[in-house]
């Protein structure tokens, strides 16, 4: 297989033709999170000004309070997100699932946590028991599936009747020219940290590139409560750019004393 960098050229790489079919979309995801796992840790604060981490404390807010839940963080990456569940259920056990090795192999590295586990996993197909898992998360994950129809399907199927499931993603807007404005300055903004970390601006052009084809905001809602996961709460951040959205899926849930 061609390294990286050569594949992902400036003028080489066309990420538009491999972010329309599953299986590409999957192979890109494994390639590109592998070339920036190394700097993965700190760079979601470097793209979002610094405010990724009060926006992760705040999705964990909005969880509810359970004594012992099973949380599945999806696309885990580097368990920022993993290990802050795992704070916030000390009493509960969380597995992060990544398709990515490199990213697995830096997760376990950075977690402390004995409640903690990580597997390598698509999040459409998570290997996990029908109705296991008491919570979901995902940050920056969904846009990144491969099958979003797919990975909604596997949420609602892995979660416990009166479940939950949390999200921090970006969402486009809604209106033509708003959401060309936008995905036009996350794709020079994105651009520009690929050009400086790799010399490619796919790289992080590559959140342009996967927001363009992302569900607008009620789309995405839409899409869920298809599934019998109903919007909780919905929180815009940065003008609408990312928001954290709190689905409990439907049915009744287990009792708090249990």
């Amino acid at each position: 297989m061609r390294k990286l960098g050569t594949a992902c050229g400036p003028t080489r790489l066309r990420i538009g033709n491999r972010l329309d079919d599953p299986d590409s979309k999957r192979e890109l995801n494994k390639r590109l999170f592998s070339k920036i796992a190394a700097e993965y840790r700190w760079m979601p604060a470097a793209l979002s000004l610094g405010r990724d981490s009060g926006w992760k404390r705040h999705l964990i807010q909005t969880l509810p309070d359970l004594p012992k839940p099973f949380c599945v963080d999806l696309a885990c990456g580097d368990g920022d997100l993993t290990r802050r569940l795992a704070r916030r259920f000390p009493d509960g056990a969380v597995v992060g699932l990544d398709l990515t090795p490199a990213m697995l192999s830096r997760a376990r590295r950075l977690t402390t946590q004995a409640n903690v586990r990580y597997a390598e996993a698509d999040m459409g197909a998570t290997g996990l028991a029908s109705e296991s898992a008491d919570i979901v998360t995902g940050g920056y994950a969904l846009r990144n599936a491969p099958d979003l129809d797919e990975t909604i399907g596997e949420i609602a199927r892995i979660l416990r009747p009166g479940g939950w499931a949390g999200f921090l993603e970006f969402m486009r807007w809604p209106s033509r020219i708003g959401g060309a404005l936008e995905i036009g300055v996350l794709r020079v903004w994105g651009g520009l940290w690929g050009m400086l970390l790799h010399g490619n601006p796919a790289v992080y052009g590559y959140i342009a590139a996967s927001l363009r084809r992302f569900p607008t905001r009620m789309e995405l809602i839409a899409r869920f409560a298809e599934r019998g996961l109903h919007l909780v709460s919905a929180s815009p951040c940065l003008f609408g750019v990312t928001a954290i959205l709190l689905f409990r899926k439907d049915g009744q849930c287990r009792e708090a004393s249990e």
